[in-house]
């Protein structure tokens, strides 16, 4: 019985000290904004960086392990996403830099590379620290996985999370990050800063959403109205309102965020995205829905998969018109249906699929990001995450209510070192409209917070912890008369404190 609860405790415990060091070794080929948050993030030991695609996260986080491995002298670990292993071993390589992919749990003397779903082959004390690559994926796991990965990392004392969608309307995910890196708790995080609504005052509010929507034709600040509300919603919890500036200044204190170079006081000339051609397509179906004069609106999740699954030809058939060029695309699907049928459609296509073994995948990743591929079909939840596509300047989605999955699938080739204007088609029927409307304000939405959150970043460089009490000992005047008295007070005051 003991044994079991000293493994239950060891399990649940976290490593305590998070302190870091100076850097040891901080080369030449980092930017200077690069070069100022690897400095900051080796300082803290733990940190988090939030830096938009194509800033660098790659050779950020390997000169974060470097250091971390010349401090300890022991490996660090880096996880990455599916196919994004040999592309880092590729840029350390590039950089002169020590660094191996890992498949089957065999550990790098320097830095080991490894695929998230092949954690289960090492063990924590084989390492120093580790680097998760496009942290943002953790939530996508499920409970079991992330679960996993967060204990994983509770045994480091050098831990570093690396994405590029802080996603600061999603508090899942800074929650989930926060417990990776050894500070709050997402539960803890939840009872600080949010409030808890009860079943009935829940329902109310969602009584009061369906009532509006009824209106909304009506109102066009409807989602103005409603986007406070619905995005600091957590299920029952909602941030309070006087701990809206608190929660962003402790998220300040173990995360950075940029967006461009200027966001921390630094030159934007080498970072200029080049122009995206956005074209919303709505698609008008050859006959109506059953029973239906004409298409109306789709209302919930059922009725707009319907009009997915009614609207399949008509929509693959638009996107095959459109890749039908000579150049590199990638088209971004959200069901199995759309994935197939595009397949038989493009001539030149190729899809990975949930159920594409990894070895295929990790193929044909390789072949679309080398040009032997012309036009790779897939999902955003599937290849959405750290890929560098910046030889294609076409890229086709399927409307959706996601935004991560919106920017993430646009951000893997518009891109800082994209030389090209990108051309995003994106593909919506007449019964989809609301999805549409709902992704644009969504990103609008995002945009502004995380307006906030770098602000909040600005503004405070982390949360001061100050003693209360002092060793200083208020006298009182009759007793502060007698000098001697008040010495002989003072002494023992201070033994009393020391």
């Amino acid at each position: 019985m003991s044994d079991n609860y000293s493994k239950f405790l060891d399990v649940k415990s976290q490593l305590a000290s998070g302190n870091g060091f100076s850097p040891l070794w901080m080369p030449d080929f980092l930017f200077d904004f690069q070069h100022s948050l690897v400095s900051w993030a080796i300082e803290r030991g733990r940190a988090a960086i939030f830096a938009d695609c194509g800033l660098g996260k790659t050779p950020m986080q390997l000169v974060w392990a470097e250091n971390i491995a010349r401090h300890t002298q022991r490996p660090v670990l880096i996880l990455t996403p599916l196919a994004v292993a040999q592309q880092t071993e590729r840029e350390a390589a590039k950089f002169h830099i020590d660094a191996a992919v890992s498949h089957e749990g065999a550990v790098h003397p320097n830095i080991t590379i490894a695929n998230y779903e092949r954690l289960h082959y090492f063990e924590p004390s084989s390492f120093a620290g580790v680097v998760c690559d496009e942290s943002s994926i953790l939530k996508s796991f499920g409970g079991t996985r992330r679960k996993q990965i967060t204990r994983f990392m509770s045994k480091m004392q050098y831990r570093l999370l690396c994405t590029a969608t802080a996603a600061p309307n999603d508090y899942v995910e800074l929650g989930t990050s926060a417990e990776a890196l050894g500070e709050l708790s997402y539960s803890d995080m939840l009872r600080r800063f949010f409030m808890y609504l009860d079943d009935k005052g829940q329902r109310r509010e969602r009584l009061q959403q369906d009532q509006a929507e009824k209106f909304i034709t009506a109102d066009p600040n409807y989602y103005k109205k409603l986007a406070y509300r619905v995005a600091q919603t957590i299920g029952q919890w909602r941030l309070k309102h006087h701990a809206v500036t608190p929660f962003w200044r402790w998220v300040a204190s173990w995360s950075r965020a940029c967006r461009m170079p200027s966001d921390l006081g630094f030159s934007d000339d080498r970072f200029v995205l080049p122009e995206l051609i956005e074209r919303d397509h709505i698609i008008k179906p050859n006959t109506p829905p059953d029973g239906m004069l004409f298409t109306m609106p789709a209302f919930g999740l059922s009725e707009e998969r319907a009009e997915r699954r009614r609207t399949l030809e008509d929509r693959c058939d638009f996107v095959r018109q459109l890749v039908d060029h000579d150049r590199p695309a990638v088209v971004w699907c959200h069901m199995n249906d759309e994935g197939d049928k595009l397949e038989e459609l493009i001539p030149d296509a190729a899809q990975i699929a949930g159920r594409t073994p990894d070895d295929r995948k990790i193929e044909l990743y390789e072949a679309f990001a080398s040009g032997d591929l012309r036009v790779l079909v897939t999902k955003p939840k599937i290849g959405g995450y750290g890929l560098n596509w910046q030889h294609c300047a076409h890229v086709v989605t399927f409307a959706s209510h996601s935004y991560e999955q919106y920017y993430q699938s646009v951000r893997r080739c518009w891109r800082f070192g994209q030389t090209r204007p990108v051309q995003l088609d994106v593909i919506a029927t007449e019964g989809e409209v609301r999805v549409v409307g709902n992704m644009r304000r969504k990103a609008e939405k995002a945009d502004a917070m995380f307006v906030s959150l770098i602000r909040e970043m600005n503004r405070a460089t982390g949360i001061k912890r100050t003693n209360l009490y002092t060793n200083e000992t208020e006298l009182p005047s009759w007793l502060a008369a007698n000098n001697s008295s008040a010495e002989t007070v003072r002494s023992t005051a201070a033994t009393v404190s020391t």
